[in-house]
């Protein structure tokens, strides 16, 4: 991986961090994902326009990803009401990559050389252990916010892989990534509307502002992840995007005020030695 895409992959990391710290705000964690996919599909429907759709060989993609974004919007909003950002987000990134590697290279034939599987290895522990020992004093894990947490892994794992394959398929990352915000932008607005009728649509208008800036992020993070899962391995890509969780600790810790214990140091120290390995292997 070149250098200018592991600093694009980056910026994308913190972008995921930023929009995710959103979904904490004073509104149900479903509603405030709904206004960002649909503040996500606002925004690239214009490069749709520009872009046209992906060639069909990208459309089965297309579906299963879909499929797969809602079951991610399920399982992160179920953590969220459960959970601090700062145990769940790493909980929920953390088993994403190690999954990622072991499908891409057992199914579809994706190569790492081992210093780069033991740079995976290394970020996935670094991120738990920012999860399992920076949970606050106390506290004890909440069976179901971790069972949420660990479907939202699956469900990363899954929609990275179906996008990187998807996006290569297309020929074009932009057309697949355009075609992918447009289309994932109303299932979950369409059902909040439906269950909770014009009260709920009511609740969400003051978060609008905060929504179109989750959106922009959103779209941002996402649309630089597809593009290098193009022009770099899946799982390496995958792996660099979820050093978020640095990102995420800091969040939470100034914006969301939630506990920074020094314990989590030890998580990110494997994080930033893990990019090292990665970026040097």
């Amino acid at each position: 991986m070149s250098l200018a895409i592991f600093l694009t992959v980056l910026a994308a990391a913190a972008m995921h961090a930023g929009w995710n710290a959103f979904v904490k705000v004073k509104l149900d964690p479903l509603h405030a994902m709904a206004m960002i996919s649909l503040a996500s599909a606002v925004f690239a429907l214009p490069a749709l326009i520009v872009t046209g759709w992906p060639r069909p060989e990208a459309w089965p993609w297309l579906i299963a990803s879909l499929i797969l974004h809602l079951g991610y919007y399920v399982g992160l909003s179920g953590a969220y009401r459960r959970a601090d950002m700062s145990q769940i987000y790493p909980m929920a990134r953390g088993g994403a990559p190690l999954l990622t590697a072991a499908v891409a290279m057992t199914v579809f034939g994706e190569h790492l050389a081992l210093p780069q599987l033991a740079a995976i290895g290394l970020l996935g522990t670094g991120i738990m252990l920012i999860s399992i020992l920076g949970r606050r004093r106390g506290a004890a894990f909440d069976p179901g916010a971790l069972g949420f947490a660990a479907l939202t892994a699956v469900m990363i794992s899954g929609y990275t892989l179906v996008d990187g394959l998807g996006a290569r398929a297309a020929g074009d990352p932009h057309a697949y990534s355009a075609a992918l915000f447009v289309i994932n932008g109303t299932p979950l607005i369409a059902y909040i509307a439906l269950r909770g009728g014009r009260d709920a649509l009511t609740a969400m208008r003051p978060f609008w502002l905060q929504g179109a800036a989750g959106g922009i992020m959103s779209l941002g993070a996402y649309w630089i992840a597809i593009w290098a899962m193009t022009v770099a391995p899946i799982p390496l890509v995958a792996a660099v995007r979820e050093s978020s969780v640095l990102f995420a600790a800091v969040i939470a810790y100034v914006w969301l005020k939630e506990p920074l214990q020094a314990s989590r140091l030890i998580g990110c120290g494997f994080i930033v030695a893990a990019l090292a390995l990665m970026r040097l292997a």
